[in-house]
């Protein structure tokens, strides 16, 4: 898949500001800093779809963003020269920041809960993670109302060039190990600086958009 247009169609705090729920939605989560602007960057090939910021905990917004591609897995039209995948990105907000208060801590985690559980086009949510880092608390509970609601399964690792290849893969059997994943969950280490990763996360999330 190729994303070849992509736009901001909302920010939104409440359900009553989200656009409507008409196409199928594809969730990007995880802690604060650990690099989700960058990725939504590359991955719609735009520098400055989303806001990138040195100060952690920035996005304390729903952002939605309508997303026109070229579908890359052959099948019901994929490859015909018009054919195109409609579909939205949620950008939900960073969590886990220390200095953000506990009591905007908690309207976000409130925020993301029913977001999460009452969005009929939501199709599967990308949880982000640090290779460097092992999973928090939050990440955990981030992943369980992930698994509870059906949206589970999908992991993006990011900075993978911070660590050698041989640390990387510690990193990630850890993260296997402290989220109990299993063999059906899948994961995709990638890099913003090198622009690695990338395309095979996107052949997965077209899959989750084709079923």
């Amino acid at each position: 898949m190729i994303i070849k247009n992509s736009a901001l169609a909302a920010v939104t705090v409440r359900k009553d500001q989200y656009p409507p729920d008409d196409h199928k939605e594809i969730a990007f989560a995880g802690r604060s800093n650990v690099g989700k602007s960058s990725l939504l960057n590359l991955l719609t090939g735009r520098r400055s779809l989303a806001k990138v910021s040195g100060n952690p905990g920035k996005t304390r917004t729903i952002n939605f963003y309508d997303i026109t591609a070229k579908p890359a897995i052959v099948g019901d039209h994929a490859d015909e020269p018009d054919s195109e995948l409609v579909f939205r990105i949620v950008d939900l907000p960073g969590y886990g920041y220390a200095k953000v208060s506990k009591s905007l801590s908690e309207n976000w985690g409130d925020m993301i809960e029913a977001y999460l559980k009452d969005r009929n086009g939501l199709v599967c949510a990308v949880l982000l993670l640090d290779v460097r880092h092992d999973p928090t608390v939050q990440d955990k509970q981030m992943y369980e109302w992930l698994k509870y609601y059906g949206l589970g399964g999908l992991l993006a690792i990011t900075k993978a060039d911070k660590v050698s290849v041989s640390d990387r893969n510690k990193s990630i059997n850890r993260i296997r190990a402290t989220l109990s994943l299993g063999e059906e969950d899948k994961l995709f280490p990638v890099s913003t600086l090198k622009k690695t990763g990338v395309d095979a996360l996107l052949t997965e999330i077209e899959q989750r958009l084709l079923e």
